[in-house]
């Protein structure tokens, strides 16, 4: 009796499963939690260290001392005497061999002055033509000392040397040490002359940059063959030349606690909802950091939920595919020193579209991007799929395709999720290796080593013949997504699949999308739903979702960015 009820108590296997079903979850849940709440509460951030005591300051830390944000002397003014002013110019720049003083006598009137600038950042040839030429050549005979050095016209000298002496477009003045400081270490000139009080600011740099080449990251067969530079001004101007509309507005400020870098923000006012361009600003100036070096550092600081896979900024190098999210509402952040423009917020479709699908008639357009979404579905799912085939529900193969693959994996040691590990890792370390190495070889390298690879494990009968197959439509699957970013989640997702995939088969898998499905509907952008418009459902949305419709048929912009202006036609 007890044998025959012993028989109907399940494996410990399916016990396992079972657990791993209730147990995983809940962890999950609570996990992700503790690091929401973590995040919030600024567990992870130093400002919970201990105050310091006076005594434990140093004066870089006050303030008052060489270390402070530019590295000199902060909290200074200039005193107007010349000779004070500069040695105390000379003792801020310090050691900096790059920070070239030039001292000389202004014509006519026996004045010294000194310009300081910083090699490699400015032109000489415009300081000799615009700065000392005027002044040091031609001088100012009409003017005497004293009619400078009297307190009453203590003002004097440096507007007429604004308005009548430099003819230069960006003058500024400031009495400063710290701004007189930074404003030299960042590309710009300083002129001291006794009895002028403070020191003039003039903008005479040129620096080398780029030129306007093809995107490197977003190849199109048909398109514009302009990209962004690293260079702020060239890319606001390259967005003035796309969208020469007078509602197109560009705000700039800064960003960096320690090196500050210049960051834009462009809109179209008349189109954008002002809540979105109110938040996007709210993030950005809530930026803390020392410096950004890139975009990506303002993408990560600046997203909605920093523990998903998935990315909520769309980052891109084409100037056409910012000015077609800017006519639908959206906003763009421009940082200085990077090609890299992020576009917020963005949808899940988004990552699967490609400025092409526009230029192209909308028939094949339809075509190509559901192409894309089911590469995206393999590129996710294939390698998942297989395992659960083979490790749990071998029966629902066909009966010759289930023949053919004992065949091919007759001899192979490992099991079939040893083995997908094998050929993925090995995959991915050759697409790595492709992209760190240079570019003659690169390419050359990842085919030819993903060859011999495959070749060479088939023969030593590690893996199967079908495996090479299914990672091999993986790959190429993979390489159909636009953005290089959301291919990256999807590789790294495709591992959590193959892992449920073994442990549970095929039911692993449908409760991993399901998960996964459930993060991406509870998931948003700058308050716009990540899967919209299928969730929350937006009809006239679909228009320009799985498929592209006609151009005529696209009169109004996406219900979803709530935006001022809804009619494309006018």
């Amino acid at each position: 009796m007890w044998s025959t009820i012993l028989s109907y108590v399940p494996k410990w296997t399916i016990w396992a499963q079972a657990f791993m079903v209730f147990i995983v979850p809940i962890i999950i849940y609570f996990t992700t939690n503790w690091f929401h709440t973590a995040i919030k509460r600024g567990s992870f951030s130093r400002k919970n260290k201990m105050t310091p005591s006076p005594k434990d300051i140093s004066p870089a830390e006050a303030g008052i001392g060489p270390g402070t944000e530019t590295g000199h002397y902060a909290n200074i003014k200039l005193t107007g005497i010349y000779t004070t002013d500069l040695i105390t110019v000379r003792e801020t720049f310090g050691k900096n061999a790059d920070v070239h003083i030039r001292e000389f006598t202004i014509r006519g009137t026996n004045t010294r002055a000194a310009i300081m600038y910083t090699e490699g950042l400015t032109d000489t040839d415009l300081i000799d033509q615009y700065l000392i030429e005027p002044l040091m050549i031609k001088g100012i005979p009409e003017l005497k000392q004293e009619s400078f050095l009297h307190p009453e016209q203590a003002d004097f000298l440096s507007t007429y040397l604004k308005t009548q002496i430099l003819p230069v477009s960006e003058v500024q003045e400031t009495e400063s040490l710290q701004k007189l400081a930074k404003s030299v270490l960042t590309g710009k000139n300083a002129l001291l002359v006794d009895g002028m009080p403070g020191a003039m600011l003039i903008g005479t740099s040129r620096l080398k940059t780029r030129g306007v080449d093809e995107p490197l990251s977003e190849g199109l067969l048909r398109g514009p063959r302009i990209g962004f530079t690293e260079e702020l001004s060239d890319n606001t101007g390259i967005l003035r030349r796309y969208g020469s509309d007078q509602s197109l507005f560009i705000e700039k400020l800064e960003v960096g606690s320690r090196i500050k870098k210049d960051l834009a923000i462009a809109y179209i006012q008349d189109i954008a909802d002002p809540k979105l361009v109110t938040e996007v600003m709210k993030r950005v100036k809530s930026i803390d950091m020392d410096m950004m070096l890139e975009s990506g550092y303002v993408e990560q600081l600046i997203e909605d939920d920093a523990l998903s896979p998935f990315q909520q900024t769309l980052n891109t190098e084409r100037p056409d595919r910012v000015i077609g999210a800017l006519l639908e509402g959206r906003v763009a952040i421009l940082l200085d020193g990077t090609p890299f423009v992020l576009v917020v917020p963005v949808t899940f479709s988004m990552l699967l579209q490609s400025p092409e699908d526009y230029y192209e008639r909308w028939i094949p357009s339809t075509f190509l991007r559901i192409l894309r979404f089911m590469a995206a579905m393999l590129a996710l799912l294939a390698p998942a799929l297989y395992i659960s085939f083979i490790s749990f529900h071998p029966g629902l193969i066909p009966t010759k395709l289930v023949l053919t693959i004992i065949e091919t994996r007759s001899g192979v040691p490992f099991p079939s999720i040893i083995e997908a590990l094998i050929m993925e890792l090995s995959i991915e370390i050759l697409r790595e290796a492709g992209i760190r190495l240079p570019k003659p070889i690169g390419p050359a390298m990842g085919i030819v080593g993903g060859l011999i690879i495959g070749q060479a494990a088939v023969q030593a009968g590690i893996i199967s013949q079908f495996l090479v197959i299914v990672v091999a439509v993986t790959a190429i699957s993979s390489f159909t997504i636009p953005v290089y970013s959301a291919g990256l989640t999807l590789r790294l997702l495709r591992f959590a699949a193959m892992f449920s995939a073994a442990v549970m088969g095929l039911y692993g898998v449908v409760m991993f999308f399901l998960l996964m499905c459930t993060h991406l509907a509870r998931l948003s952008s700058f308050g716009v739903p990540y899967i919209a418009p299928a969730v929350p459902y937006h009809l006239s949305d679909w228009k320009d979702f799985v498929i592209r419709a006609p151009l005529n048929m696209m009169r109004r912009r996406p219900d979803m960015m709530n935006p001022t202006d809804e009619d494309r036609k006018k």
